[in-house]
């Protein structure tokens, strides 16, 4: 009895070990055998007795695949065995240049491998295993380790391999997909890449620290854009390029909706495009020359449309694609020092003292506010409601349809600056006293002042005030621990806030302002204290703008500044500017600064 048929008789004996023991003896009897009976056919071979009665016993069962395989040879799960065909090309190679009986045997024993169940299987391999000498086993090793590489975005099902891509970076995704096309089919689905985005638009991801420009209204209005005549220069045709009035515009929005639904790759990366462009520092320059004197004000609303004020009395609006002049306003009597304007109006305040609302589709000036006792120097609105800043140093709260105005009074200087934060229904107004005040629009009521020695406040005139929340941690000039004393007078001050004025949950966590001073200042809301100061400026900064990402800032020294919001780190400066920088836009692919010389430019970083 040969050791195969010892060993399949009794697969469970205690003898195993003297079976094996025995194995050369029996391979020597073997060769012994096929040389006496080299002359005979293959029917006749000995061998036939063994293979035959086990391949008729195991191959009955061909339909029961979970039982016969392993779930890597199961026919039912699917696999590239492309990877295998060479190997199994050496092999063939190798065979051929044995002779006749030797092959044969080597097929039988392969074909009582393919035949046998599992159990049979493990039973034949850990004999061979004891068998083996040190560089076969090694040989074995370096198989073995190529073999059990399974590619598991094949063989899992669909949902579980979109769920592990979607662990992956950007750069990570983009290699998965060139591995092959069933790898290329998952890395590139839709909800991979809408998972991406929604990781990475309009918020920093935690793990790699970028966040992408939200970019959604500048989207929308494409359609629309791509709609209007590009060659209309009669003054009947002006009008037509502005953007439609609102109500006319609600069907266009719902058709551009269903008809841009774009793949979300191609989504992130126009996306992915601009912000590294952001990072790197690369940029377009478009210039918008006509204003005669300084450019006080300028606001961009990624909507295609500038809008710029200036000491020569006018407001000029500009298409930002084409660079063109589609409208001059006049009506004030002296500069226009702010506006501010949506897809409806326009409102301007001038150093005539007065506040002007326009339909700026058709340039005409619907009313005109009067008041003030000094001119206006900055206006903000939110539905119905105006808000202006004088220098008089007062701050007027204009209600539109009850015809109502109040005077909130408490600077003691211009009032630079004021600002609506609609969620929590407050106010917030800067000043050239240097404090900044917050005031609730329900009351009229001064809720808290921002400034002060005591408060590491400004030093010079408060130009600018943005009142904004950030969910991520914040970088503060204060990284040591606080003292015992000094934590508890913090908490103790917090928690007398909280109960007084501070309960509103919509409240901003933050205020950004920028002074004279030559600083811009971050402030905490709840404690009033100075967090951090951002130095860089020489001269006074004149004006800033920001995002969810970053703070652009315009200064007396000619010099615009970049700087990263949450680490308050400078990470680019823009100079060549002739004039001083009087007033900053920011955009999500691009940002306006207006000169005092009268040019206005726009850094594009989208191209």
């Amino acid at each position: 009895m040969s050791v195969l048929q010892k060993v399949c008789k009794s697969p469970d004996s205690n003898d195993l070990e003297q079976v094996m023991s025995n194995s050369i003896m029996s391979r020597a009897s073997s060769q012994q055998e096929i040389q006496r009976t080299d002359n005979s056919t293959p029917e006749d071979t000995p061998n036939k007795s063994i293979v035959t009665p086990f391949l008729t016993s195991h191959l009955q069962d061909q339909d029961d695949c979970e039982k016969r395989f392993c779930y890597r040879h199961n026919p039912k799960v699917r696999f590239d065995r492309r990877s295998d065909e060479t190997k199994m090309r050496e092999i063939q190679s190798e065979l051929e240049k044995l002779p006749r009986r030797d092959k044969e045997a080597i097929t039988h024993v392969w074909s009582i491998f393919s035949a046998a169940p599992t159990q049979h299987r493990s039973l034949i391999l850990k004999g061979l295993l004891s068998q083996c000498c040190f560089p076969q086993l090694s040989l074995i090793s370096q198989e073995v380790s190529k073999l059990i590489k399974i590619d598991f975005i094949e063989a899992l099902p669909s949902e579980i391999a979109l769920k592990i891509l979607c662990y992956l970076d950007c750069q990570s995704l983009c290699n998965a997909a060139q591995v092959s096309t069933r790898w290329k089919q998952l890395a590139d689905d839709d909800r991979v890449w809408r998972y991406m985005c929604e990781q990475h638009i309009d918020r920093k991801c935690p793990q790699c620290g970028w966040g992408l420009p939200l970019m959604a209204v500048k989207k929308l209005q494409e359609c629309s854009r791509r709609r209007r005549s590009n060659d209309m220069d009669t003054p009947e045709c002006i009008v037509e390029r502005l953007p439609p009035r609102l109500d006319d515009c609600k069907p266009d929005v719902k058709r551009q909706k269903v008809n841009k639904k774009r793949p979300w790759k191609a989504v992130y990366s126009e996306r992915y495009t601009v912000e590294r462009n952001w990072r790197k520092g690369l940029y377009k320059i478009k210039r918008f020359e006509g204003h005669m004197d300084g450019v006080l004000c300028c606001q961009y609303d990624n909507n295609n449309l500038l809008m710029t004020g200036s000491y020569d009395k006018t407001i000029k609006i500009w298409n930002v694609e084409t660079g063109k002049l589609l409208r001059t306003l006049t009506g004030h009597t002296r500069g226009v020092r702010t506006l501010a304007f949506d897809d409806q109006k326009l409102i301007t305040g001038g150093l005539d003292s007065t506040i002007k609302v326009w339909n700026y589709r058709t340039g005409q000036c619907i009313s005109t506010y009067t008041g003030h006792e000094e001119g206006v120097i900055s206006v903000d609105f939110h539905e119905k409601l105006i808000v202006s800043g004088s220098a008089d140093n007062t701050v007027k709260v204009w209600h539109v349809e009850s015809r109502t105005c109040y005077t909130l009074r408490g600077h003691t200087d211009w009032v630079t600056c004021v600002k609506i934060h609609p969620k929590s229904n407050t106010l917030f107004s800067a000043s050239d006293d240097s404090t900044v005040r917050m005031w609730d629009l329900n009351t009229n009521e001064c809720l808290k002042v921002f400034g002060g020695v005591e408060n590491n406040g400004h030093v010079g005139q408060i130009q600018c005030v943005i009142p904004f929340s950030l969910k991520d941690a914040i970088v503060t000039d204060f990284d040591e621990k606080l003292t015992d004393e000094t934590e508890k007078q913090t908490e103790e001050q917090i928690q007398s806030d909280q109960d007084s004025v501070l309960q509103n949950p919509e409240l901003p966590s933050h205020l950004l302002t920028a002074s004279l001073d030559n600083t811009i200042k971050l402030w905490d809301l709840k404690t009033g204290k100075c967090v951090r100061t951002q130095f860089g400026h020489i001269e006074g900064v004149w004006s800033i703008a920001a995002d969810t990402f970053r703070i652009v800032s315009g200064a007396h020294d000619k010099l615009i500044k970049v700087w990263d919001l949450q680490t308050g780190k400078c990470m680019h400066t823009f100079a060549g500017s002739s004039a001083p920088i009087t007033c900053v836009a920011l955009g999500d692919s691009r940002f306006v600064c207006g000169l005092e010389n009268g040019d206005v430019k726009m850094y594009c970083f989208d191209a």
